[in-house]
């Protein structure tokens, strides 16, 4: 199944918002192989930790190579570490063996790290003294700030010609914030605190601030694009790596999955949903103001009306990852290369099914202005994995 060029979209922006998800990343990076095959070149990437990664590689590159550095990333951090087997050309011919290798294979991940991304701290942190929030975590990321350097321009980045956006956590304050190339001068500092997920990786210092995984607030950056202003006609492909929704777990193992599920979808859906509902109420808004007498317009609420009135228009196309029975608890952290290629794989179909449906590029007829589409949901009548 091949992706088929198409013209571009009646939108003034096309969106591309990256979820969080660590080893399951290559799903995003398959889905933009399609979406870069279909001609769709998006304005605008967003990320959350491995999002974040993704993103600079796509914004950070010149169209026709970013797909190549996509792939050289995730070659490159699930090349097999040395004297462990990672079985790539076994025969897997049930769930069962899948499931013990994948173990096999995370626990690999836990043991020595992934090349050029993470490694093990020596010493452990518990031997480390108390004061320097930098070195608080099982593993060094230095590798991954320099493969970042070697990958991403990030002076393109700083050009501005596409928006580049990265949410991190600040450790003080609790409080989400978006380091994007129209504020900041971005660097590969700035990926890496979006990806700088406790305890395994230290928070990550930027202009005297420390910055965790901006997945510890919110793992989508969904809220962050549809609350930019100004305000423009909005094609939005949503890539997630979670599942909000799942089956009643049966053990203990699949209680860890179902609730990982959860806590990192960060309710994407909900959230688009109170978007469709609020759009409702500024479209009506900017009817109501359209239509009120001139005196009244100069009033203070009015004002207020004004500032919240919207007549664009948004498509939201999201794509989520559905984790294979096998995968386990261990699915964000099992760095292998027969993994990744199924992950990439994944994502590049699951995106062509997306844009065989012609309403996914069309501007929305609604009242709200506002149409969603969840292949989930939309584009199967059953997912089997």
């Amino acid at each position: 199944m091949n992706s088929t060029p198409v013209m571009r979209p009646d939108f003034e922006r096309i969106a591309l918002l990256l979820q969080g998800g660590g080893a399951l990343g290559s799903y995003q990076a398959g889905a933009y192989q399609a979406l870069a095959e279909a001609n769709l070149h998006p304005d605008w990437v967003a990320g959350i930790s491995i999002g974040s990664i993704n993103a600079a590689l796509i914004a950070g590159n010149a169209p026709e190579r970013r797909v190549e550095k996509l792939r050289a990333f995730w070659e490159t951090i699930t090349a097999p570490p040395m004297g462990i087997p990672y079985f790539a050309g076994l025969d897997i011919k049930n769930d069962m063996q899948h499931q013990m290798i994948n173990q096999w294979r995370s626990m690999g991940t836990l043991l020595f790290g992934a090349p050029n991304f993470f490694k093990p701290r020596f010493p452990p942190p518990i031997f480390t003294p108390a004061g320097n929030p930098g070195n608080l975590s099982f593993y060094d990321v230095a590798p991954l700030k320099a493969l970042l350097e070697s990958l991403v321009d990030f002076d393109r980045i700083n050009s501005g010609e596409m928006r580049f956006s990265v949410g991190a956590t600040n450790v003080r304050t609790g409080n989400l914030t978006y380091f994007d190339n129209t504020t900041h001068k971005v660097g590969a500092a700035h990926v890496v605190a979006s990806g700088s997920l406790p305890p395994g990786f230290p928070a990550t210092e930027i202009e005297g601030e420390f910055y965790w995984d901006g997945g510890v607030v919110s793992n989508t950056p969904l809220q962050w694009v549809l609350d930019a202003r100004p305000r423009n006609d909005t094609l939005a492909f949503q890539i997630d790596l979670w599942s909000a929704s799942g089956e009643l777990p049966r053990d203990m193992i699949e209680v860890d999955v179902r609730q990982k599920d959860i806590r990192y979808s960060s309710r994407t859906r909900a959230g688009t949903d109170q978007f469709r509902k609020m759009q409702a109420v500024r479209r009506a808004a900017a009817m109501l103001l359209a239509n009120m007498r001139p005196e009244l317009r100069q009033s203070p609420e009015a004002e207020l009306l004004a500032q919240e009135a919207d007549t664009k228009v948004y498509n939201i196309i999201h794509l989520i990852y559905h984790a294979r029975k096998y995968e386990g608890a261990s699915k964000d952290y099992e760095f292998s290369r027969r993994t990744m290629e199924e992950h990439w794989k994944t994502g590049y179909d699951d995106m062509i099914r997306t844009l065989h449906h012609p309403e996914v590029l069309q501007r929305p007829k609604s009242a709200d202005g506002v149409f969603t589409f969840d292949l989930a949901r939309q584009g199967r009548e059953e997912i089997k994995r």
